[in-house]
């Protein structure tokens, strides 16, 4: 797979970023694609101009560092802008109908960034309101994240069709995501995760059917080693999320002791494979330390793969056919 053959076609397929379920293998290598010229462009101090006189609205009702600094950033250095509204602060916090607040503000912004608990309130925002709509993080799913690694491995092995992908720990949204956008691409997927604790089936299904069109594997299982088996990549996340730290002692002692990419999971996986992890991360619990902090660890290329490939989702949905002549 060659990334540099996908163009941005404009207008872009889709209208907003809920779920890399809603979108075809074409729509996010269009996305990689431009990431890694918009990538290039910033690190040879071009100027980027798809967003000038436009500004994103980033709702906040979970706090973040990696999400609020890179889609601040990356609409800064799109020429546009960005404005930060916490539930606390807004009417959304206090009662005024997700309908209500998606006009008012496609009315005044020219998309929505929006980090929450419910994917229901992403798609409510997008069902009433008229600009982009970009999942920033729900429980249910991550996708903006999952491009950010999708970009890094390709950077790290030069494809993604054929590679292996295996994810230790909890079926969460970065578990569903992962499933859904590698599975779209041809890349094999194994998530081990703890009885109780597995994916959610519906988003399991879909990323099966994703593979059988791409000739590749999606298996769920309870054993760590098993999953990592000839893993070209190897990726976990926290035992609790956030919203579930009440759950945290009952999930270390149902993940803990096993559920953990260490080197016994190195040593199984392919000699040249990476790590990664959206971060936070808790070193002991879900990684050690020798793995994070070792040599097979990309965790921060990663996170700064971020801002490269926020950049271009903004810039597919928002920047219309300017990104074109400005990338």
């Amino acid at each position: 797979m060659n990334l540099a053959e996908y163009q941005p076609k404009f207008p872009f397929t889709q209208r907003h970023l809920l779920t890399l379920q809603d979108w075809s293998e074409d729509d996010i290598c269009q996305c990689l694609s431009l990431a890694l010229r918009l990538k290039a462009m910033q690190k040879r101090g071009e100027a980027q101009t798809c967003l000038s006189g436009k500004t994103l609205a980033m709702i906040f009702a979970k706090s973040s560092t990696r999400t609020r600094v890179s889609f601040e950033v990356g609409a800064t250095q799109l020429g546009g802008s960005a404005l930060f509204l916490s539930t606390s602060d807004i009417q959304l916090g206090r009662g005024e109908p997700i309908s209500d607040t998606a006009q008012v503000l496609s009315r005044m912004v020219d998309g929505i960034m929006i980090r929450t608990f419910r994917q229901s309130d992403l798609e409510e925002l997008a069902k009433y309101g008229s600009i982009p709509v970009i999942n920033g993080l729900t429980d249910e799913f991550h996708p903006c994240q999952v491009l950010a690694d999708l970009l890094t491995i390709y950077e790290k092995k030069g494809t993604l069709k054929g590679l292996k992908l295996a994810f230790v720990g909890d079926g969460n949204n970065m578990a569903h995501s992962l499933m859904i956008g590698c599975s779209k691409l041809g890349i094999d997927v194994a998530i081990a995760s703890p009885d109780g604790y597995k994916p959610n089936p519906t988003y399991t299904a879909w990323a099966v059917a994703n593979a059988a069109a791409q000739g590749s594997r999606v298996t769920v299982c309870t054993d760590p080693l098993e999953a990592c088996e000839g893993a070209d990549v190897l990726y976990t996340d926290v035992w609790a999320s956030m919203g579930q730290e009440g759950e945290a002692e009952k999930r270390r002692k149902a993940f803990g002791g096993v559920y953990q990419i260490n080197a016994a999971c190195l040593a199984v996986a392919k000699k040249d494979a990476i790590f990664l992890h959206c971060l936070p991360a808790h070193r002991g619990e879900e990684v050690t330390a020798e793995v994070i902090d070792g040599p097979h660890s990309v965790i921060f290329d990663e996170a700064e793969n971020r801002l490269h490939a926020q950049k271009a989702v903004m810039a597919l949905l928002m920047g219309g056919g300017q990104t074109q002549k400005n990338a």
